[in-house]
């Protein structure tokens, strides 16, 4: 199971940094700064990009999905490793969106989590709470577990 947790932390590092990228170029195509906060640039993008954009956002939530099916062999254990790897996406995604270009500038920054279905908008330190949250939570039921 340690071994199992260790590859989808990896996994979803890799994935996070994968998306930072395509996140970074889709700023660069659309004309917006390293600067421009999401929120403010979401009124400025057109539809058709932002239903593009609304496929890429479905299309992680798969991902993250098959693979926690696939790892998992209970119901159970795929949330959890649902989940986790969730919470290695999101934390990693926001290091790597600032390894990159240095957004956002600060944990106060307002952002738009999610356009499915419709836009969540919150400030940045709350994914990354809730993320660290769900790994600290999910490492302490691990380790209560072996023991």
């Amino acid at each position: 199971m340690l071994l199992k947790l260790f590859l989808l932390a990896v996994f979803g590092i890799a994935m996070a940094h994968f998306e930072g990228v395509v996140v970074v170029y889709l700023r660069k195509a659309l004309g917006m700064s390293d600067s421009d906060g999401n929120k403010e640039s979401v009124g400025k993008i057109p539809k058709r990009f932002l239903y593009i954009e609304m496929t890429r956002e479905a299309a992680t939530i798969i991902m993250l999905l098959v693979i926690a099916y696939l790892v998992g062999s209970t119901w159970i254990e795929r949330g959890v490793f649902f989940l986790w790897t969730f919470a290695f996406w999101d934390l990693f995604y926001y290091l790597s969106l600032y390894i990159l270009i240095k957004w956002p500038p600060t944990l106060g920054t307002i952002d738009v989590l999610f356009l499915i279905p419709v836009p969540w908008i919150a400030p940045v330190w709350f994914p990354i709470g809730v993320s660290s949250l769900t790994i600290i939570t999910i490492a302490i039921l691990y380790l209560v577990k072996v023991m």
